[in-house]
C-alpha cells in the first residue's frame, strides 16, 4: 500500500482562498448549530470529514432530514433530504455575499426555512456574511489540499483516539477556529477563567486535553498541529514533547508541530502519533489524570 500523500499548504498563497472558505464553512455549519440542540462542548455544530470533502451530517427538520456536504473534487456543495431532493452549488470564485445568498435561496427551494447569525465567529473581519464582498477567492488546488490534510489528520487522530476508555469527542472540524480536533477529557470538572464567555464555558466546563490540526491565521501564519490541556497545569510549558520539532508558543499557550516539519519527516503519520501522545502524556501527569482508569493497557 502507497504512503498517503501530504501536500503542501503555504499559507502566503492560500490565504485568501482560506478566508473565503472559513466564511463559506461557517455558513453551512451555522445551519446545523440553529436546528440541532445544544450537545455537550458544543459537539453539535461540527461538521465532520468525508471520503470527498466535508458534511453536517444529519440535521433533522420538519418531520424529515437533510444534509449539507462541501465536495473537494467536484468542487461543488451539495444538500439532499429525506424525501430524495437534491440541489447543488458550484463552488468558485466567488464573494461570501454570494455564496450565502445562493445557499439561502437553494435551502429555501428545498423548503428549509433557517435564520443564522450571519456575523462570523473567531474571524478578524466582522463584516456580516449578506454584506462580505471582499474574500472572494477560490483556488481548487489549495481546497482540494486543505482537504486531504483534513482527510489524512482524520485517520492519525482516529487512530490516537482508539485506546482512550474516557470520554472522548468525535475527530470532528470546529468551523469556527477553522481546525480539526480530538479531545480527551479527565471526568472531572474545570476550572473557568473569571469572566469567560457562554462558548468557553461551554467548551471546557470540564479537564481536557486536545489535539487538532489547524489551517493558522494572521496571527500564526502557517498550518500546523497542536495540542493543549485546559486548564493549563503548571509547568505545562517546560514539558519536553515529540518530536523534537515541537515546540510552544508563548503567545497562543499551546504545543505546535508545524505542518512542514510533519510533511519532512521520514514517517509524518507517526510524528503527529508521537505529538499528540507525548503532549497528552505531559498534561495528563501534571494535570494527575487517573491514567491506568481512562487508558487501555495503561
Amino acid at each position: 500500500m502507497s504512503s498517503p500523500d501530504w501536500p503542501p499548504l503555504p499559507y502566503s498563497e492560500w490565504e485568501s482562498t482560506r478566508d473565503t472558505l472559513h466564511m463559506w464553512t461557517q455558513i453551512v455549519g451555522k445551519t446545523r448549530k440553529e436546528l440541532t440542540p445544544l450537545k455537550n462542548h458544543w459537539w453539535n455544530v461540527t461538521l465532520y470529514v468525508t471520503p470527498r470533502g466535508l458534511t453536517t451530517s444529519t440535521i433533522p427538520y420538519d418531520g424529515e432530514a437533510f444534509e449539507v456536504q462541501f465536495d473537494f473534487l467536484r468542487h461543488r456543495l451539495l444538500i439532499e433530504t429525506s424525501r430524495g431532493e437534491e440541489r447543488g452549488i458550484e463552488l468558485r470564485p466567488r464573494s461570501v455575499a454570494d455564496f450565502y445568498s445562493e445557499y439561502m435561496a437553494t435551502l429555501g427551494s428545498l423548503g428549509i426555512a433557517v435564520k443564522i447569525h450571519t456575523t462570523p465567529d473567531e474571524f478578524d473581519d466582522k463584516t456580516p456574511f449578506e454584506r462580505d464582498r471582499k474574500h472572494e477567492s477560490y483556488d481548487r488546488k489549495y481546497a482540494e489540499n486543505f482537504w486531504r490534510i483534513l482527510l489524512n489528520a482524520d485517520r492519525v487522530f482516529k487512530q490516537f483516539r482508539s485506546p482512550f476508555l474516557g470520554k472522548c469527542s468525535p475527530v470532528h472540524f470546529f468551523w469556527g477556529s477553522m481546525d480539526l480536533a480530538v479531545t480527551r477529557f479527565s471526568g472531572r470538572r474545570g476550572s473557568l477563567p473569571k469572566g469567560a464567555d457562554a462558548m468557553t464555558r461551554e467548551a471546557y466546563s470540564h479537564e481536557v486535553i486536545s489535539c487538532g490540526f489547524w489551517a493558522g491565521d494572521r496571527r500564526y501564519k502557517q498550518a500546523a498541529f497542536y495540542s493543549y490541556t485546559m486548564p493549563p497545569p503548571a509547568g505545562f510549558e517546560k514539558e519536553t514533547v515529540r518530536p523534537s520539532a515541537a515546540h510552544w508558543d508563548t503567545q497562543l499557550g499551546e504545543f505546535f508541530l508545524n505542518y512542514d516539519d510533519v510533511r519532512a519527516a521520514a514517517s509524518p503519520d507517526q510524528a503527529i502519533l508521537d505529538f499528540c501522545q507525548s503532549t497528552y502524556e505531559a498534561g495528563a501527569k501534571l494535570a494527575q489524570w487517573d491514567r491506568h482508569a481512562l487508558e487501555r493497557g495503561a
